[in-house]
């Protein structure tokens, strides 16, 4: 049986969620501050540009409780993946 790898491999898909799901927090609040108080011009445009893809509504009736979820949405722009780069990195030099 081969030793496992150094790197990533270590790690547990629940990290690589939660290393993702703050990356792309981070990348938020800087797509929003970008928004806010970049002057307007050809930066601001390419920093806070995004495509949004949505999933829903969904609904599902199970004769007793009907439930509706949606719809969802994810808001990525440049600034977003500078997050997640950002999130990724500190991950690997703290762990």
């Amino acid at each position: 049986m081969m030793p496992p790898r150094g790197g990533a491999s270590k790690h547990r898909p629940m990290f690589h969620a939660l290393v993702l799901a703050s990356g792309f927090v981070v990348g938020g609040f800087l797509t929003q501050f970008a928004r806010r108080f970049l002057p307007a011009g050809s930066v601001k445009e390419l920093l806070t540009t995004a495509v949004t893809p949505t999933l829903g509504p969904l609904g599902l009736d199970l004769v007793i409780i009907k439930l509706s979820v949606g719809p969802i949405a994810l808001d990525v722009s440049l600034l977003s993946l500078v997050g997640v780069l950002l999130a990724y990195l500190i991950a690997r030099s703290l762990f």
